[in-house]
């Protein structure tokens, strides 16, 4: 189903569980491969995925994954200035408000 290059970039960026359970929800590799990928992996996913895939993950990325400087390129690459606010888990009957931001960002 999958070639064996995209099941080898999957293994490498997605080392915690298969290459078939990475590739099961694109928007959640493609959000670990936008965080963790090398340039060589990149190259190759594009020839899998489209930048309307990467854009989407953009639009609504699995949470928790991304961290501030993965986040900055990519949304620059895709000229979408300013940057939006990093994404943030959403806890049921919790304000995200209210919870404190322990990593801000350095300027």
């Amino acid at each position: 189903m999958y070639s064996d290059e995209l099941l080898a970039v999957a293994k490498r960026i997605f080392w915690f569980g298969t290459p078939e359970e990475a590739l099961e929800f694109p928007k959640r590799f493609l959000t670990y491969a936008m965080t963790y990928a090398s340039g060589e992996h990149i190259e190759i996913l594009w020839e899998y995925f489209s930048d309307d895939d990467f854009r989407a993950t953009l639009d609504d990325p699995a949470p928790g994954i991304f961290d501030r400087s993965s986040w900055a390129k990519w949304n620059e690459r895709y000229n979408r200035t300013p940057v939006p606010p990093l994404p943030r888990r959403k806890i049921p009957g919790v304000d995200p408000a209210a919870i404190p931001d322990f990593f801000p960002p350095k300027y």
